[in-house]
């Protein structure tokens, strides 16, 4: 009986603090005073609605990558900066989730916020979305630079999840000030060993990442 007991109560444990899979980590157990805004697990965004697959706010990556991104925290903390996520790992399901709503091309509930110059039947077409995304393999993250002072964004010329050439790192139609603050972000990343993505900037992939290609579909929580 006694064994049944322990059986029980290791197997509910177990059932209620489900571990990551092997290879990621919770980025917050790995950077404590990274700030994390993911989102998909909120309504606005461009969809306008809560993502399959994300039931809390909680960043998650690879061991790799949240190393990596330690190191362009510590940097920044130095000028009273941090990094905040506005995405990381992302289930296939939630990009499953983006295919079926770019396909109803009469739901424009969140282009004035998102996508004001680009036709929905055309997102596939421009590569705003697509079928697989570098999120699900775990070393990929959004992310922006915050004052921790104020606890505001630095002006980076454009919103997160921009769809247009406003968000391409080379846009030339940007002030000094945010100039200056694109620079020092990808500098900062770049410099701790990850890629970025020349139409979107704040998207950055780890070099050598090690689920290059493997797509996972475990749920944010």
């Amino acid at each position: 009986m006694r064994f049944k007991l322990a059986f029980l109560l290791t197997f509910i444990v177990s059932f209620c603090f489900a571990q990551l899979p092997k290879g990621f980590v919770y980025v917050k157990d790995v950077i404590p005073n990274i700030q994390v805004e993911l989102r998909y697990c909120t309504d606005y965004n461009f969809v306008g609605e809560v993502i399959d697959g994300y039931k809390e706010n909680k960043a998650i990556l690879t061991i790799q990558a949240a190393n990596s991104l330690k190191k362009a925290q510590t940097e920044l903390n130095k000028q009273n900066l941090s990094i905040k996520i506005y995405d990381s790992y992302r289930p296939q399901r939630a990009v499953n989730h983006f295919v079926r709503w770019a396909k109803q091309v009469n739901d424009t509930l969140m282009k004035a916020d998102f996508y004001p110059n680009v036709k929905k039947k055309n997102l596939f077409k421009a590569g705003y979305i697509a079928s697989k995304s570098r999120h699900s393999s775990g070393s990929t993250l959004d992310i922006t630079i915050v004052n921790m002072k104020t606890g505001e964004e630095l002006d980076m010329g454009s919103p997160y999840d921009f769809f247009g050439s406003e968000s391409w790192i080379k846009n030339s139609n940007l002030n000094r000030e945010q100039r200056k603050n694109r620079s020092l972000l990808q500098k900062v990343m770049k410099n701790s060993g990850f890629r970025n993505y020349a139409q979107e900037w704040w998207h950055f992939t780890l070099r050598g990442e090690p689920f290059r290609n493997q797509y996972f579909d475990f749920v944010v929580e």
